[in-house]
């Protein structure tokens, strides 16, 4: 990488919120050898979690929102497995976006874009990722959207 990822974040005004803890019976994250599977992390602020269906009580760029949050999450996971030092990522691989919507609702890609978009302006070219962004009828607590994530650290 060929700039400190949390010198970006600050210029950027992001925040990494605390490595949210699992809500079941499941570990946050699994590293086999240099890649780095993280766990589905919701749609959430710190003042909760961000609910409700696109196509019905939510807009695209509200959904879009809520998947930077995602992303946001994602990427204190990846934190946390590396020991504090995000200088150890070196790309994203692959995002799978599921999205809180209508049956009618065909804008999942534009609400997943939230998150691919940040990893981008975050990380420049090693935030380029493989990618799937697939409805779903209903997601944990509620919420909007949820995102797992697929990631290269330093070997």
């Amino acid at each position: 990488m060929t700039h400190d990822i949390d010198t970006r974040l600050t210029e950027l005004g992001y925040v990494l919120p605390d490595a949210p803890a699992p809500a079941a019976n499941y570990v946050p994250y699994v590293l086999v050898g240099d890649l780095l599977h993280v766990s589905g992390q919701i749609s959430q602020t710190p003042d909760g979690f961000i609910t409700g269906k696109l196509g019905q009580d939510l807009s695209a760029e509200q959904g879009a929102e809520a998947a930077r949050s995602c992303a946001l999450s994602l990427l204190s996971q990846v934190r946390a497995a590396c020991g504090g030092d995000l200088k150890k990522l070196r790309r994203v691989v692959k995002l799978t976006g599921f999205v809180n919507s209508t049956p009618d609702f065909t804008d999942q890609p534009k609400v997943v874009n939230g998150a691919s978009d940040l990893m981008v302006e975050i990380l420049g070219e090693a935030g380029r990722h493989a990618r799937s962004a697939v409805s779903a009828g209903s997601l944990p607590f509620g919420v909007a959207v949820e995102i797992e994530g697929i990631f290269q650290l330093e070997s």
